[in-house]
């Protein structure tokens, strides 16, 4: 019996993209817990690229169709506006 076991794009991008999830996870929580102002700059600093190559995957899979995301309904929008006014 044998297996497909190539990727294709999408599953390429995919698998990519949700590596960015956990790395910038990770990076986000090395964050909040460096000993000296200086480390904690520098992991901020490869945060904020984690993130920006994150966000290229998402919109690279996004301009594909591979990533829907569909409109909030106005309701839901209305209801999350006014939870967080009353904060």
């Amino acid at each position: 019996m044998t297996t497909n076991t190539s990727f294709g794009d999408k599953e390429m991008l995919a698998d990519a993209l949700s590596t960015q999830k956990f790395v910038t996870g990770n990076y986000s929580i090395f964050a909040t817990e460096c000993a000296t102002p200086k480390i904690r700059s520098d992991i901020l600093t490869i945060l904020s690229e984690e993130h920006q190559i994150q966000n290229e995957l998402f919109c690279e899979m996004q301009s594909r169709g591979w990533y829907p995301t569909p409109g909030a309904e106005m309701q839901k929008v209305n209801d999350a506006k006014s939870k967080f006014q009353t904060m």
